[in-house]
């Protein structure tokens, strides 16, 4: 069986990303943030992906027994790909950089500076920055600093008077401290900006006045850490404990990226290697001048609104609006909210009305992703200052997020709230919550369930999906799984939702199977999935079944892919695509024929061997029959995609769907179906 190593196909997806930073049809400024997205997304890929497969290295044969591909040899491939993609990056960059200039934005550095804005920038660096900055002598092996992951350095080169050799030093950038781009007081027609590295360089041989300096040259450079966390099985310690000390190992992480810039002085940049070791298997970027380029994510917006993408206004959902309590309408309907299109604010209503609401008894809540300023932490405080029984799971392995969940689990628990840490040895990923309510002497209960993290602030940014229920048949899983994550040792039979690590893979292959079989028996049968990632064997060899029997198999897949189509007679009719476009496509949605009666799931969970096997993930069954049909019509419309979306072939060329005379935009489309 045919399969792509996941690493391979999640660069493609990058890629794809890329493509966007150089799409004409997308808003000058919008390219610019699709390029500190790319950055971003690299980073994460080195400090997590190429981290991990080093370490499997170390394992040798066995590795290829427990990924099923070689990791040495996906390195290599990783290396190769990278660098094409770095000069595609920089390449990106400077078209971008001249189209700014086309509307009199300049990016000036030290050397293009006007007397005027050289006093400013002098100014600027001796009364703001100067204070900040700590050099480091770099003298021997034994005095090796600990540099900071995710950090931008200068490697500095001092020629000094009456010294035979060079100095050399590192020095941080305080970029947590202040704007990456600052913009010089207007002295033209022109508007001009200027990275704070080029700012600090005008200002180094003030650093070091205590320096009879002939020269000095500063270098960017940059090294991205292993950030996987190592949480042994240490019964003896608390959770939280035990993730604040993976949290430390962290920061000492083995390097694994090293990014510097292509003009520095040899001498220096092989000491740097030596001192950080920086071996033959780590990825060594030459590039330009500057480097944590995410920082794009923040350049400030200086284009105006005809350069950004249109505002789109949150669709009312009418039934919400006009109603009196969420319970009394969620009696008589099911709810499906959809990000962004409609508002978080409704859920946030959801939840303020449960912790006010006199007749509710309790609040249950599983937590992943939070925003910094969380309403949903508000709602549960609220509710515990009502008198409510709040019991929130929170996962501190939630990776990148985990010092922010141990401040928010601390902050709950202080307060009153049942604070449950997860599942030892599986991360809990399901989007929960249930509210239950004393009416008429009997206990009712409410449910949301969910694609995505309660957040408001990524829901204005990613699509995902919400049913709000008071079906009994689903409340009752739902409770089930949360008298699970209360008591680890206890497990049901849940006879609704399918839940990860126990019913979900067998579920899956059951729906896969009977429309293999509805299709061996002239039936109408097809599988649309439309996930984040697919990379599961077992999975993936019965799509490639299912195709070769006659199912109908569309797959709509954002990242990670490890199926490969065009492989004759076995997946050549298989049609998969990946849309990227100014939301990032979250929502995990599976439609299975079933012989003209479909049934419909949402699910936190892709077809990861990690979500089906090691998450506490959950899978809803879809029993609305409105909301049933606006899901498959949405699957629909994303299908059609022609304007952003990219086949996945065989060769992970990334070209765009051409179908059809008309044109397409999935995510505008969603939004009018929706509005309509």
């Amino acid at each position: 069986m045919e399969y792509r190593p996941k690493e391979i196909s999640w660069l493609s997806f990058n890629e794809r990303v890329l493509q966007q930073a150089n799409n004409q049809q997308v808003p000058l400024y919008e390219r610019i943030k699709f390029l500190g997205i790319y950055s971003n997304n690299m980073d994460e890929f080195f400090r997590v992906r190429v981290a991990t497969l080093k370490r499997l290295t170390k394992l040798k044969n066995k590795a290829v027994k427990i990924i099923g591909y070689d990791p040495a040899e996906t390195l290599a491939k990783i290396n190769i790909i990278v660098k094409e993609q770095n000069k595609l990056y920089e390449k990106i960059r400077d078209n971008i950089k001249a189209e700014l200039k086309k509307q009199k934005i300049e990016i000036l550095d030290e050397t293009m500076l006007s007397k005027e804005q050289l006093i400013y920038v002098k100014s600027f660096f001796d009364d703001k920055i100067k204070s900040s900055l700590m050099p480091i002598f770099l003298k021997d092996k034994k005095q090796v600093p600990d540099l900071v992951d995710d950090t931008i350095y200068f490697a500095i080169k001092l020629t000094v008077k009456e010294k035979k050799k060079p100095l050399f030093a590192i020095l941080q950038l305080p970029t947590h401290k202040f704007d990456r781009f600052i913009i010089l007081p207007k002295t033209t027609d022109k508007l001009q900006i200027m990275y704070l590295d080029d700012i600090i360089r005008t200002g180094l041989p003030r650093l070091f006045y205590f320096l009879d300096i002939e020269d000095i040259k500063a270098y960017t450079f940059k090294i991205t850490k292993d950030a996987e966390l190592d949480i042994e099985d240490d019964i003896s310690a608390s959770y939280i404990e035990m993730v604040n000390q993976s949290l430390k190992r962290r920061k000492k992480g083995n390097p694994v990226r090293l990014l510097y810039d292509k003009n520095i002085d040899e001498e220096l940049i092989e000491r740097i290697k030596k001192l950080f070791r920086i071996g033959n298997t780590d990825t060594i970027l030459s590039g330009g001048r500057y480097h944590n380029t995410k920082d794009l994510l923040k350049f400030p917006n200086v284009l105006g609104k005809k350069h950004t993408y249109p505002d789109l206004k949150p669709i009312n959902i009418p039934v919400l609006d006009k109603q009196k309590s969420f319970f009394q309408t969620l009696k008589k309907q099911d709810i499906l909210l959809h990000y962004p299109y409609h508002s978080f604010n409704y859920f946030i209503d959801f939840l303020r009305e449960a912790a006010l609401d006199p007749d509710v008894i309790s609040i249950k809540v599983t937590l992943y992703r939070l925003a910094k300023n969380s309403d949903v932490i508000e709602a549960l405080l609220s509710g515990v200052r009502n008198g409510k029984e709040v019991v929130a799971v929170i996962e501190l392995q939630a990776r990148f997020d985990e010092s922010e969940n141990i401040y928010w689990s601390r902050i709950l628990s202080e307060a009153g709230v049942k604070v449950i840490y997860g599942v030892p040895g599986l991360k809990v990923h399901a989007k929960l919550t249930l509210i239950t309510r004393k009416e008429n002497e009997k206990y009712v209960q409410y449910a949301a369930i969910g694609t995505g993290n309660y957040n408001e602030a990524t829901a204005k940014l990613y699509t995902d999906m919400t049913i709000l229920t008071a079906d009994s048949r689903i409340t009752l899983d739902v409770q089930k799984l949360f008298l699970f994550l209360r008591n680890n040792y206890k497990h049901f039979r849940y006879n609704h939702l399918l839940v990860s690590p126990y019913t979900y893979r067998r579920g899956v292959k059951k729906l896969i199977k009977q429309e293999i079989e509805n299709a061996k028996k002239g039936k109408k049968a097809y599988i649309h999935i439309k996930l984040n990632n697919i990379d599961d064997r077992e999975i993936i060899g019965l799509l490639y079944e299912a195709s070769q029997v006659g199912v109908e198999v569309v797959l709509l897949v954002r990242g990670m892919f490890s199926l490969v189509t065009e492989i004759p007679k076995i997946s050549n009719k298989i049609f998969a695509a990946g849309i990227i476009d100014r939301f990032l496509e979250h929502t995990r949605m599976m439609i299975f024929a079933n012989n003209g009666d479909p049934k419909v799931f949402i699910t936190s969970a892709d077809l990861m061997v990690r979500n089906i096997d090691r998450r506490v993930e959950a899978t809803l069954p879809v029993y609305d029959k409105k909301i049933k049909k606006t899901i498959i019509d949405i699957f629909e419309i994303h299908r059609k995609d022609n304007v952003a979306a990219r086949l996945l072939d065989r060769k992970l060329s990334n070209k765009f769907v051409q179908k059809g005379n008309k044109k397409i935009r999935a995510q505008i489309e969603v939004y009018n179906y929706l509005t309509k």
